[in-house]
């Protein structure tokens, strides 16, 4: 393991999500890392242009953003990125210095260590979830593209299986999963495969009966008690 050279995290939210959304995550995880948690500033609208590159760099602007302004109050000199679905896979981008639209972000220099929460990371869908940012990420910046100079820590979730004739949560996880990896009868998070959200390389961690985010009914990556379960510094 590396040594932890980090104090400060930032954390990039989801597909259609706000920073708001994540105010009770950000409290629950700087009590229990005794770290100060940045959010990425994103709105909703934002995530309603990811089906281009210029919105991917609408999204990382904000993302580098936050991460020099974290960099400046904390001190440190390499922080801990947290992403959450689809923001995990920008993530894996904004480390490199792949140019998008003429703009290398380089978070490398910034960051040691890389978490993912329920990330579409293998995506063979279409692009309601995302696989065409998921499939560029992945044939540019490939798996664990920086270990071990980085650490990647990816996260599943394992709480439902996809069926097209079962309960409704059943049904709706099969076209989730379906449009993700082509099929649908496999267990995930409610939304994301589990072995879509495993990236190859990294530490990979599955979390039995949790969710991809509260509003499914079950605990999710955020959750108080599922928190030490998959954050180590």
């Amino acid at each position: 393991m590396l040594p932890d050279f980090t104090s400060a995290i930032v954390f990039l939210g989801g597909f259609l999500s706000q920073a708001a959304f994540y105010s009770g995550f950000r409290s629950a995880l700087e009590s229990f890392s005794g770290k100060k948690v940045f959010l990425v500033d994103t709105r909703v609208s934002d995530w309603l242009q990811i089906v281009s590159k210029l919105g991917w760099s609408l999204i990382l602007n904000k993302l580098d953003s936050t991460v020099k302004n974290a960099l400046r109050q904390s001190g440190d000199r390499k922080l801990t990125l947290i992403g959450h679905s689809q923001g995990g896979v920008l993530a894996r981008l904004y480390l490199s210095n792949e140019p998008l639209l003429g703009k290398s972000y380089c978070g490398l220099d910034h960051i040691n260590h890389l978490i993912t929460l329920g990330s579409p990371h293998i995506n063979q869908g279409g692009i309601q979830r995302g696989g065409p940012m998921s499939r560029w990420v992945q044939q540019h910046v490939p798996d664990a593209a920086f270990a071990p100079g980085v650490r990647y820590t990816s996260v599943a979730g394992n709480c439902v299986h996809g069926d097209p004739s079962g309960s409704f949560m059943e049904r709706l996880a099969f076209r989730s999963y379906q449009e993700i990896c082509t099929d649908g009868s496999v267990w995930g998070d409610g939304i994301v495969p589990a072995d879509s959200a495993l990236l190859p390389d990294s530490e990979q961690i599955v979390l039995d009966g949790v969710s991809h985010y509260s509003a499914i009914g079950k605990p999710w990556y955020g959750s108080e008690h599922v928190l030490p379960q998959w954050y180590h510094s």
